[in-house]
């Protein structure tokens, strides 16, 4: 039996030094990213999480009563007197939900403010809601119609590794029924 010995020859130093460079940099490049993807990852969570908070209440207030008729009307999705105050149901008008009943000036607490704290299992964000009349025109996409509002939620949030709050808006017009 005859064998054949190869010659078999390893790694020089030389080589093994620069395989080494290369992985080393690698790694680091790796390292770098890292904390930046970690970042992006939670801003995405919190902004998706602010935008359901903004639609979960839209869709509440997309159930809300407002009507002309009877006179004065029922009038449960109301006014903001100002772009810093909550809506307040509009003089000459009264708001019936359920066995609930608000006179004309009153709050409207399904749409008060919700500091950091108030809402249930979401620490750390807050929710307003704002509502424009749309027949004074003012601040409804150009729309001049007494029977249109616009339906303004904003929530705000602290993102990681930043004191400075962040806010999500989301509108909508809202018709009388």
């Amino acid at each position: 039996m005859t064998r054949h010995i190869q010659n078999q020859r390893g790694f020089t130093v030389a080589e093994v030094l620069v395989a080494a460079v290369i992985v080393v940099v690698a790694v680091v490049a790796l390292l770098r990213v890292v904390p930046t993807a970690t970042y992006a990852v939670q801003e995405g969570s919190q902004l998706s999480t602010a935008t359901f908070l903004a639609d979960q209440k839209l869709e509440q207030i997309k159930n809300l009563p407002w009507t002309g008729t009877p006179a004065p009307g029922n009038d449960c999705l109301g006014i903001s007197a100002s772009a810093t105050a909550a809506p307040t149901v509009p003089a000459g008008a009264t708001c019936t939900l359920g066995a609930t009943t608000i006179a004309a000036g009153g709050a409207l607490t399904w749409e008060a403010d919700e500091s950091a704290t108030a809402i249930p299992n979401f620490s750390g964000y807050s929710r307003q809601v704002r509502v424009s009349d749309c027949g004074a025109g003012a601040g409804c996409m150009a729309i001049v119609d007494p029977g249109m509002r616009l339906v303004t939620v904003t929530v705000s949030y602290t993102p990681l590794n930043t004191a400075t709050s962040k806010s999500y808006s989301v509108s909508m017009l809202h018709s009388q029924r």
